[in-house]
């Protein structure tokens, strides 16, 4: 009887399923599905369907996604530091295990599967810096000191993503690591450090770190028309097209740029340009919303989770998504360099829908959760 009267009260998570969430990430993936398989329909033949992998990749991250939301969040906090040990273990085995593929190491290959570690890292970084905040819950403000674990948390998967190398990701674990940063309270003094620290290391990153590609696309960026022909090549045409939809578009699968094969890589770092130049600026306008959606709607779940760990976690799983959608729409608008970032449920690829997928998994298990009380754990006072 009490178990019942519980559950009156504060409904089981089955009860509380987040259908805002569940529709807009659902409108996203079916829209990502049409836009791919217009991205691919002069090409088909050598991409091999790839907007029919992507709906196998959907399922399976569909799957996995519920499994995640499922079971219980606080479970996940005591697998914490061991889910981030895996995570560093598969980077250190691209390695041993990887190809290499366009000057890159980032798959790791076991017969015909291959997968991408950096992507599963994001949400290891995310679930281990939601425990170590969780176990320090300290309420008055934070120095440099205090910042040395989770920057070292940080730290070893950037400086193995950077060694493949992948600036893209890398750039994804570190500002995943500094949304998460601001959920604490650190001094003004330490922030106007870390400032002057980052501008100090801003030229060794660039003279010891990036390499020559990665510095060709910062130039490209600074300056677009240096070199239209190579290195300018995809931000050029990805402008064209975003410029040739106009307000309404020139219609599905009717855009030159895409079908005319100028657009490279429209499958998977630069899908936004074929929905710009398909459907217009409406259409860019409700895609934009979308992905704003999700990120206010991470932020919403945070406010309002029953503890720091479920709030770190929608912290975190949003700060991912926010920074993919504006690094990937940044530089296919030319406000960007090209740093070869996805787009959430929109580009191809089989370990970012998996990732994405699973963390909004993370996110429905938190929003879910929200108010939910166990019956071991109601208040007294309501027993």
């Amino acid at each position: 009887m009490r178990r019942r009267d519980d559950a009156r009260l504060f409904g089981l998570p089955r009860d509380n399923f987040d259908w805002p969430l569940f529709l807009v990430a659902s409108a996203l993936a079916v829209l990502g599905v049409i836009n791919l398989y217009s991205a691919t329909s002069v090409a088909r033949a050598a991409l091999s369907d790839v907007y029919v992998q992507q709906v196998y990749w959907l399922v399976l991250g569909g799957i996995l996604g519920a499994i995640v939301a499922i079971i219980d969040y606080r479970h996940y906090e005591r697998l914490g530091y061991l889910l981030y040990a895996l995570g560093v273990v598969l980077l250190l085995l691209v390695f041993i295990l990887g190809k290499d593929i366009r000057g890159s190491s980032r798959w790791i290959y076991i017969g015909s599967f291959s997968f991408q570690p950096s992507e599963f890292m994001k949400l290891f970084l995310v679930i281990a810096l939601a425990k170590y905040l969780h176990d320090d819950p300290k309420n008055e403000e934070r120095g440099l000191v205090d910042l040395i674990v989770p920057a070292l948390l940080a730290g070893v998967p950037v400086l193995l993503v950077l060694k493949q190398p992948d600036l893209g990701t890398a750039l994804i674990l570190l500002l995943t690591f500094g949304t998460v940063c601001m959920m604490m309270r650190i001094r003004w003094q330490s922030l106007l450090a870390l400032a002057v620290a980052t501008g100090i290391l801003l030229p060794v990153l660039w003279t010891y770190v990036l390499k020559d590609y990665q510095k060709q696309r910062v130039l490209v960026f600074i300056n677009p028309d240096e070199n239209i022909l190579g290195s300018g090549w995809h931000a050029h045409h990805a402008r064209v097209a975003i410029g040739a939809g106009g307000v309404t578009g020139q219609g599905f699968m009717k855009g030159t740029q895409n079908q005319f094969l100028f657009l490279p890589d429209q499958h998977s770092d630069f899908p936004f340009a074929v929905f710009a130049e398909d459907w217009g600026f409406l259409g860019c306008a409700l895609l934009v919303a979308l992905y704003a959606f999700l990120v206010l709607w991470a932020v919403r779940t945070a406010a309002t989770a029953k503890d720091r760990f479920g709030a770190v976690l929608a912290i975190g799983v949003g700060a991912m998504i926010f920074w993919h959608a504006f690094f990937n729409l940044g530089m296919v608008t030319g406000i960007l360099p090209v740093v070869g970032v996805t787009l959430p449920l929109f580009s191809a690829g089989g370990s970012s829908v998996l990732t994405i997928m699973m963390g909004l998994g993370l996110l429905m298990n938190v929003s879910m959760r929200r108010f939910y009380v166990a019956p071991s754990r109601t208040p007294s006072l309501l027993r």
